[in-house]
């Protein structure tokens, strides 16, 4: 038992993926030469400064080696918009000039390393080697203030959604207490009926806080079960509270029943929720919203559209952002925490699916979902 538990340091470290490393520059034998020094790394090369931007533009590029002086887009070039791109990526010049302007206009740039020229290789691999502890701490201080920033938004939005409606119950409390209001008073029944809404309005954002922090942790990954959506959808409808404030709306269903999805319930169901949910609540009180569900040999297709309020242009991109909200009649009270769609998305990319979303202010939207029937 023991012996199967134990593993030598090469069957390990074949475990963990290579890190990888794009060496920049225009000389064949200075790129080749790198390589052979830098054996266990997946090593990739570009000639230039632009063949170097789009191998990088693919991704899982970890460290970047490139020398200065090269033709068209030199080192120092590449560097500022590497960074431009990326402010964690760790870049290390190499360079076989010892001039003062170079070296300051490389550290302006925010140059991580040197390596003079001609090379010493192994420093070359010692600078590698320090290159990506560097990026691990860049990308883990990067994460820290990410999620600093997340919390202080977090807070500042949940704040500013409990402040209206608890000013509104205080005050209304305050003139009922000083004697401002009676039951004779003919304004008493409307704003008890006010009073009332914010209350429940109030017990909707703490239910969805509590939702929230059950399906945001994601550690945990997928619980997959078999999972039926045309059930699922008729069950939002019935149950949804943003459905039941707007009865003039009417819901053209069409469901293909058969359609099942192999995923986990809550995660796929919540989604689903926000996505019709948010149909509705951008709908004003009469309109129509369609439900299609439909599927083929490799994938299910469900699109949800409406004839609200659409979207500008210019708000399609962020409508999957943390804490953006929509404001169509520039209110500065769209209720919500501006989280839902957010999460809909990563929960469906989660199911290895896409979400996009079609609009034209004051033309109503439409959301696609396309989800693979039989993910892993």
């Amino acid at each position: 038992m023991l012996e199967l538990c134990q593993k030598s340091d090469l069957e390990l470290r074949q475990e963990i993926p290579a890190k990888t490393i794009l060496i920049v520059d225009d000389e064949a034998v200075i790129r080749d030469l790198c390589k052979r020094a830098l054996k266990g790394y997946n090593v990739v090369e570009a000639g230039g400064g632009e063949a170097a931007l789009s191998l990088f533009a693919k991704g899982g590029i970890d460290v970047i080696l490139t020398d200065v002086m090269m033709p068209g887009m030199d080192g120092i070039e590449l560097l500022k918009r590497l960074k431009e791109k990326e402010p964690t990526i760790v870049v290390i010049v190499m360079t076989g000039f010892a001039e003062k302007d170079v070296i300051l206009n490389a550290l302006k740039a925010d140059a991580d390393d040197f390596i003079s020229k001609p090379l010493n290789l192994l420093q070359l691999k010692t600078a590698v080697d320090k290159a990506l502890i560097k990026k691990a701490l860049k990308e883990e201080i990067a994460s820290l203030k990410s999620l600093d920033r997340l919390k202080s938004n977090f807070l500042s939005t949940i704040s500013h959604k409990f402040r209206t409606p608890i000013t509104s119950i205080s005050l209304f409390l305050q003139n009922l207490a000083s004697g401002t209001y009676t039951a004779e008073d003919p304004d008493f029944k409307m704003n008890v009926r006010l009073i009332s809404d914010e209350s429940a309005y109030l017990e909707r954002l703490v239910a969805d806080l509590l939702v929230f922090s059950r399906v945001m942790d994601t550690g945990e990954g997928l619980k997959k079960e078999p999972v039926y959506l045309a059930k699922a959808i008729h069950k939002i409808l019935a149950e949804s509270r943003e459905i039941a404030t707007k009865p003039a709306i009417e819901a053209v269903l069409d469901l293909d029943a058969k359609v099942v999805i192999h995923a986990d319930r809550e995660k796929i169901t919540f989604a689903l929720k926000q996505i019709i949910d948010n149909a509705y609540k951008f709908s004003g009180e009469e309109g129509e919203v369609g439900i299609s569900l439909r599927q083929d040999a490799e994938r299910l297709m469900l699109t949800v559209s409406d004839t609200g309020s659409g979207i500008a242009a210019d708000e399609i991109p962020k409508v999957f952002e943390k804490f953006y909200q929509i404001d169509p009649h520039n209110t500065g009270q769209v209720r919500g925490f501006g989280l839902g769609l957010f999460y809909a998305r990563e929960f469906i990319r989660m199911h290895g699916g896409s979400i996009t979303v079609q609009s034209t202010s004051g033309m109503g939207s439409k959301f696609s979902v396309l989800l693979p029937l039989h993910s892993a």
